[in-house]
């Protein structure tokens, strides 16, 4: 928190053989930000190798890259100046490697754009061009490397820079400045080029020192993403602490703050640091926790802001997106992927390609049903849950978003704006489901009659070893003892034999609540009282379970007072009560509801 200085994140991008890392090892060493004997060493390993030495080896520094002669992964240093300190991030500039690229370039807050002026404008440079456009990068700077292979000409110059930025323009690219380079000579770099008179803007180390902190279009106002929530009971400590990164704005002790997408509000009690003492305050930039006046049941994921703020995030479950896909396989329409904003990891699917776009050449293909490797498109996402986000414009970290693909980043985006609620794609599969459901001659009235009771569903939620499935046991006990067609099935039964195909992850959380809401489904249509248990749902798993057992009732007990949650339970129990005592209470709330009736 001493540290005052300003700090900037840099990518440096371009087509290969283009010379981006030339440009950067001579920034560092006309700089003099290299390591002590760096420069030394890569010269040394040059002569014994019968190299000829680049300064791009400074940064490729792996014995195989430098063989192949490309950048295979991103190469992150730092330098400073006296205004600042610098991360400068070198991307991949081989189409094999967009990836990294697109994984180095998500948070920085400027590029540079490296073209050789004897190959001219390549694919992959347009495709970078529309990269960073895609992932909101405001701040460009073009680099016209090379000069010396076209004899310092100025008409050269001119005519890609022409060419280029009418590219941009139609990405919505304003690049600030074209520089004259030419890297390896170190002119126009850090010393202005005898050879370049007809040059007469800023040098290319002036120009960064000219580009702003600022990435966000409301950068005053706070975005604070709930990465976790620790708690340190070892030690008698009963707070609940929110960490995370401070995306956008400051954090101060005493402020309103509401959560999204949930809407719960509190006040900061404390702002933290790991390993020190209390503090007022946490500006942009800084990972802190913070503590509320109220016992909120917070869950990672959900974005914080202030109560007062006249921009806060937007929740929804459907936006609209522009996206660019680097996956192996194909991009289908109506599959399920994981999808990471920030903190936050959901499912999702793409449920309309509004139009595909050649990053080549902008040209625009419609009625596409699936999206090939490096397809750039405007896409129409709906998501399993209502998240919170922002649009690009206006909060650049919570306006982007990636989506996984069997555990690879394989798309990334940049949200246009929210949509408004159309049917989910799970309702419309429910529906669908609803529409098509076989029955027999046996209606719900009939099985009522028999049973002399309607069908429930019951579910038992809670942290884990809160005595929930003693609890749920002893209801179907009670309720078989009082004549209702009662039945207990533990979830573990529904996945017995498939754990290798359900893993543990995002997707095996969603086929949980899937399985179980069809299961459901399924006993309370033949008339049953269906009871079962599950760790720690929350509002929307609950919601999603409600609709699947439509039209039949759902009756949601929650065990643990934090998890008090008006939206998600019905009937509230202590941790660990004795089973037959919760399953007599449960059994008299139900006839206070009128869910269980007696029957005449």
């Amino acid at each position: 928190m001493g540290n005052d200085r300003e700090q900037l994140s840099l990518v440096i991008i371009g087509h290969v053989d283009h010379g981006k890392s030339t440009v950067l090892g001579r920034l560092l060493s006309d700089t003099h930000s290299l390591p002590q004997g760096k420069l030394e060493t890569i010269q040394e390993y040059c002569k014994k190798n019968s190299r000829v030495f680049e300064y791009a080896f400074l940064l490729d520094a792996l014995k195989e890259e430098q063989a192949q002669g490309i950048t295979m992964d991103t190469a992150r240093c730092f330098f400073k100046t006296k205004r600042r300190d610098y991360l400068i991030i070198d991307a991949p500039g081989h189409v094999e490697f967009i990836k990294n690229m697109i994984t180095g370039a998500a948070r920085a807050e400027a590029a540079l754009i490296v073209i050789d002026i004897k190959e001219g404008i390549r694919e992959n440079t347009r495709r970078h061009g529309y990269i960073v456009s895609l992932l909101g990068i405001r701040q460009v700077v073009v680099v016209v490397n090379k000069m010396d292979l076209a004899s310092y000409c100025e008409d050269a110059f001119a005519a890609l820079r022409d060419e280029y930025s009418e590219f941009l323009k139609k990405v919505g690219v304003e690049p600030i400045s074209f520089i004259p380079v030419s890297a390896r000579n170190g002119e126009n770099i850090a010393t202005p080029s005898p050879n370049m008179p007809w040059y007469r803007g800023a040098l290319l180390l002036e120009q960064i020192e000219l580009l702003e902190t600022t990435d966000s279009a409301h950068e005053d106002l706070l975005r604070f993403p709930i990465q976790d929530v620790y708690k340190f009971t070892a030690s008698d400590d009963d707070r609940r602490i929110l960490a995370g990164l401070v995306q956008s704005g400051t954090i101060e002790r005493g402020d309103e703050v509401v959560f999204y997408p949930s809407c719960k509000r509190s006040k900061v009690r404390s702002v933290e640091l790991f390993g020190q003492q209390e503090i007022t305050s946490a500006p942009s930039g800084f990972s802190v926790g913070i503590t509320l006046e109220d016992p909120l049941y917070i869950k990672s994921g959900e974005i914080m802001a202030k109560a007062i703020e006249h921009h806060p995030p937007l929740v929804g479950q459907l936006f609209l997106a522009n996206f660019f896909w680097m996956g192996s396989t194909p991009l289908l329409l109506n599959q399920d992927y994981k999808i990471k904003f920030g903190t936050l990891a959901i499912m999702a699917r793409v449920v309309e390609i509004r139009s595909l776009i050649d990053s080549t050449d902008l040209s625009s293909i419609a009625d596409k049903k699936q999206l090939e490797r490096y397809n750039v498109a405007e896409c129409v996402f709906a998501m399993s849950r209502p998240a919170a986000f922002d649009r690009a414009v206006d909060f650049t970290q919570s306006g982007r978003f990636v989506l996984i693909d069997h555990y690879n980043i394989s798309g990334c985006g940049i949200i246009v704006d929210k949509l408004e609620q159309s049917l989910p794609f799970t309702d419309r599969a429910l529906n669908y489901r609803e529409l098509h459901w076989d029955r027999g001659f046996v209606s719900d009235g009939d099985r009522i009659l028999q049973n002399h009771h309607s069908s429930k569903f019951i579910l038992f939620s809670g942290r884990v070893n809160t005595g929930k499935r003693a609890m749920a046991k002893a209801l179907e006990s009670a309720l078989f003892k009082l004549h209702y067609q009662a039945y207990y099935l533990g979830y573990d039964s529904l996945s017995a034999g498939f754990e290798s195909d359900l893993g543990r992850g995002l997707e095996a959380l969603e086929e949980k609540i899937r399985r179980t809401g069809e299961l459901a489904r399924i006993l309370t249509g033949a008339g049953l009282i269906f009871i079962t248990v599950l760790d720690d749902v929350d509002v929307y798993d609950v919601r999603k379970l409600r609709k699947q057992n439509e039209p039949h009732e759902m009756f949601v007990v929650g065990v643990g007072s934090e998890n008090a949650e008006k939206d998600t339970y019905d009937f509230l129990l202590e941790n660990n009560a004795a089973p037959e005592q919760a399953a007599d209470s449960i059994v008299r709330e139900l006839g206070k509801k009128e869910i269980l009736l007696d029957y005449y």
